[in-house]
């Protein structure tokens, strides 16, 4: 297991990661018809933009030379919370979901917004996706009850804002 930076030359990697883990963990929470039509390159043109402009650190984690994982996180992009560390997603190939590999990148990337200087930080979650919140809660991480309210396909979805301090924990 080898976790390294993202450059350019992984951002197609980085997209089928997401639209493969997201076709899995997200069945009976997102509708299926958009799961379907979900492509592989997606989250091409986005991750290009945030790793060539600096917006946000996206770490790999790789399993005999293969990305089975990614996490991308920086500074917050919600004003209100301008000072605060975000994780913007861990996602991971649905064959390594259960296996430590999350908890190694969330382990690196609050290490990581630790040393960039940030005492706390947040994540967004979907209300319903319990695996993930599960994730979290064992990984010290605090349901606020912040909300956001998003549509997909005409589903409205609820994302719940996830927290972690330094000033709490010793990670």
């Amino acid at each position: 297991m080898e976790i390294i930076k993202a450059t350019l030359d992984d951002v197609k990697d980085i997209s089928r990661i997401h639209a493969l883990s997201w076709k899995s963990a997200y069945t009976e929470i997102i509708p299926q018809d958009y799961l379907n039509e979900l492509k592989e390159d997606f989250w091409v043109p986005a991750f290009t933009t945030w790793i060539r402009d600096n917006v946000l650190i996206v770490l790999l984690i790789f399993e005999n030379g293969s990305a089975v994982g990614c996490v991308a996180y920086g500074k917050s992009r919600d004003k209100s919370l301008s000072n605060w560390g975000e994780i913007v997603s861990i996602y991971l190939l649905p064959e390594y979901f259960g296996k430590g590999y999350g908890d190694k990148l969330l382990e690196t990337a609050l290490l990581d917004l630790k040393q960039l200087g940030y005492q706390n930080v947040y994540l967004w979650v979907l209300e319903e996706n319990q695996r993930a919140r599960h994730f979290y809660e064992k990984n010290k991480l605090q349901c606020s009850k912040d909300v956001c309210i998003c549509e997909i396909m005409g589903k409205q979805l609820t994302d719940i804002r996830y927290i972690y301090s330094f000033d709490n924990f010793d990670k």
